[in-house]
């Protein structure tokens, strides 16, 4: 079994209990997550299974959707909903054009510290469970990229103010920090109230597939919820080789122009490409490398040779 899953994770459960989850459905051991959606959090997590485990990489990088709700007038010690409340400050009155203009502050390249109840390796141990226990450390402030940032509804008349949004950023961002910094910006606190990931990189959130419906589906002989491997590696240039390229390719050796199906020049090669045999059977991913004499080859990085059964 080797592909790729779109799950739509469940409010309640960690990303690490998908993946146990569907490892004992699946009898797999090979099987991993694309990037952690927190417990309380609902939306797209991309699975990897068997030989779709080796793109992982090329997944992690890519850009996520969220749609968020900010709950103003509310400070907890995690910055969401779940934790314990520090502050609050009812009846807070929000004005619309200041918060337009602290917006555009979390536009574009930011900084952000990872919170204490983050995912993130310290020593061995993970953010939150030194949190568990009592503990905060100093943590670096990383960069990370906000490319949209677009207010779907603000109701601002309630007792604790809410702002509906669609956040689009790059890997590594905590939205959580997002919410508490705008708070803290406005003078009141802010809280994440509600996390959705609406899509990661190509897995969106109306293609994906419920635990339930996949067990369902599981059960009778239906694949249809698996996905290529190449689904996610779309945006890798892709080059057709000859037949006869196919097993040098399957033991790792270099492929050489005249291996390539169709005619094909020197100049501007892509630097990092996708194999492929004359039957459409992804064979490997490749690198681009030159000598000194003018000659070039595309030396395999990733051989998907169990793939071609």
């Amino acid at each position: 079994m080797n592909g790729l899953i779109n799950v739509l994770k469940p409010p309640g459960l960690t990303s690490h209990e998908v993946v146990v989850a569907l490892r004992r459905m699946f009898d797999i051991k090979r099987i991993g997550h694309t990037g952690t959606l927190d417990p309380g959090a609902t939306g797209v997590l991309p699975i990897c299974v068997g030989q779709g485990t080796r793109v992982a990489e090329y997944l992690i990088n890519k850009p996520k959707e969220y749609r968020v709700e900010i709950t103003f007038g509310i400070r907890t010690d995690t910055y969401d909903a779940g934790g314990k409340i520090l502050e609050k400050s009812a009846g807070f009155k929000l004005d619309p054009l200041k918060l337009n203009n602290i917006l555009d502050d979390f536009r574009g390249e930011i900084k952000q510290v990872p919170p204490m109840v983050s995912a993130v390796h310290h020593q061995g141990k993970r953010l939150y469970q030194l949190a568990r226990e009592g503990k905060e450390i100093e943590r670096k402030a990383r960069r990370v990229y906000i490319y949209e940032f677009n207010i779907i509804r603000l109701q601002k008349d309630l007792t604790y103010p809410r702002l509906l949004c669609d956040i689009k950023c790059s890997k590594g961002t905590y939205v959580r920090s997002i919410c508490a910094e705008i708070g803290e910006k406005l003078g009141c606190g802010a809280i994440l109230s509600f996390l959705v990931r609406t899509a990661s990189g190509p897995f969106l959130l109306e293609n994906s597939y419920t635990l339930e419906e996949i067990l369902e589906m599981w059960r009778q002989d239906d694949l249809s919820f698996l996905l290529p491997i190449d689904f996610a590696l779309q945006d890798i240039p892709a080059l057709t080789v000859k037949e006869k390229a196919v097993p040098h390719i399957l033991n790792g050796q270099p492929l050489a122009p005249s291996g390539v199906l169709g005619g094909i020049g020197k100049n501007e090669m892509p630097k990092f490409v996708r194999l492929y045999s004359p039957d459409g059977k992804l064979l490997s991913l490749g690198n681009y490398c030159s000598t000194d004499d003018g000659d070039w080859h595309y030396k395999p990085k990733k051989v998907f040779a169990s793939l071609q059964k």
